[in-house]
């Protein structure tokens, strides 16, 4: 097993330079997502955490500006960024109706026109949170489609340099058969680097869409609150 090991680094350090050049760069571009990976795996570990300790202060206190003062101690999560565009929002809308008819003015606004000035100000929390969840994938999208065809290239230029030889009568299969298996190497690294970008982009990807899903629903429930809120 050690022997397959060395005989496979002494592949590569006898390969040719644009060869080499498609493994450097192959690798490089391993080691970057694999840093991205760990980093948005980091990232969405603490928008869990941080979301549930948002939504126990959220769940537990009643009044909507002491949330709010303690929204503003508390670190970037999706709810966070929903509930304080919201409330923002909300509190224009108060400023709009000030006097003893502040409720009544809100309840005459929102049963005519709705509650689409909440439901834009929590959109905008949402795409806020889409552009911080979303930085550096599509990078990984990219590692992960192109890697295989930079792997390939280094593949079918090691072998045209191994045939090379033969074209002009001066070689055998044994002469050129270092030089098909350095240029197998090429689509094994590019293969390798794939891989794993591929897998991750799609995984968190679905954890996205599974974050937006609990972000929907987490509106709704903002919404329902400011609608009693009104009515009592």
């Amino acid at each position: 097993m050690e022997g397959a090991k060395l005989d496979i680094l002494n592949i590569i350090w006898h390969s040719g330079f644009v060869v080499k050049f498609v493994l450097g760069l192959l690798i490089a571009s391993s080691v970057y997502s694999w840093a991205i990976i760990l980093k948005k795996k980091k990232l969405f570990a603490e928008v869990e955490e941080n979301n549930k300790k948002f939504f126990e202060v959220y769940s537990t206190t009643e009044n909507l500006k002491e949330i709010m003062l303690k929204a503003e101690m508390m670190p970037f999560s999706p709810y966070k960024a929903l509930y304080t565009n919201g409330y923002k929002e909300l509190v224009k809308m108060k400023e709009a109706y000030t006097g003893q008819h502040q409720k009544s003015g809100l309840a005459f606004h929102f049963q005519n026109f709705g509650m689409g000035v909440l439901e834009r100000g929590l959109k905008k929390g949402a795409n806020e949170t889409n552009d911080e969840l979303s930085k550096l994938l599509p990078t990984l999208a990219s590692i992960g489609s192109v890697s295989p065809f930079v792997g390939l290239f280094g593949t079918v230029w090691g072998i045209i340099d191994a045939f090379s030889g033969l074209a002009g009568g001066g070689g055998s299969i044994d002469a050129v058969a270092p030089g098909i298996a350095e240029a197998l190497v090429a689509t094994a690294v590019g293969l390798a680097a794939a891989i794993p970008a591929v897998w991750f982009y799609n995984h968190f990807n679905s954890v996205n869409d599974k974050m937006n899903s609990e972000m929907e629903s987490f509106g709704q429930d903002f919404i329902n609150v400011v609608e009693r809120s009104i009515v009592e």
